[in-house]
């Protein structure tokens, strides 16, 4: 064999190694596209249903909101219909207070009235007693005399 036949033979086997690695590398690439093919498509499942719940739940939100629209009108309707009746109760509270003030104002007055008219009882009588006091004095001075 000769230099050149043996470099033959390296260059050869060298290219062999080479071509095992690159089957090997190869291979697993494959496998990783696989999975990344495989990957791929359950997230583009996954997409597709969460877009399928997404799309509902916007008609649910939406049916919601209207029946919460019709509501809240209801609500507003029913409030303007009952309101003269709360304008109604203010007044008569204010009304119920305002009498209330006066009765006081009014007590206050009769109180008053009632102690001077007391002390006028108290004065009648005092001079309903020195009366008799001096009629019987008088009285007993002319039968002594």
């Amino acid at each position: 064999m000769s230099l050149g036949g043996i470099a033959a033979i390296i260059a050869a086997l060298a290219f062999v190694v080479l071509v095992i690695f690159l089957v090997r590398v190869l291979s697993q690439v494959s496998k990783t596209v696989g999975k990344v093919e495989t990957t791929v498509t359950e997230a583009n499942t996954t997409i597709d249903v969460l877009t399928k719940d997404v799309d509902l739940l916007m008609q649910q939100v939406e049916g919601l909101l209207v029946k919460g629209n019709h509501l809240l009108n209801d609500i507003n309707g029913k409030v303007e219909t009952i309101d003269p009746l709360f304008t109604a109760v203010a007044d008569l509270s204010q009304s119920v207070s305002d009498l209330n003030t006066t009765s006081r104002n009014l007590a206050g007055k009769v109180g008053g009235v009632g102690k001077s008219a007391a002390k006028a009882g108290v004065a009648g009588k005092v001079g309903e007693t020195t009366l008799k006091f001096f009629r019987h004095r008088k009285s007993t001075t002319k039968t002594e005399g």
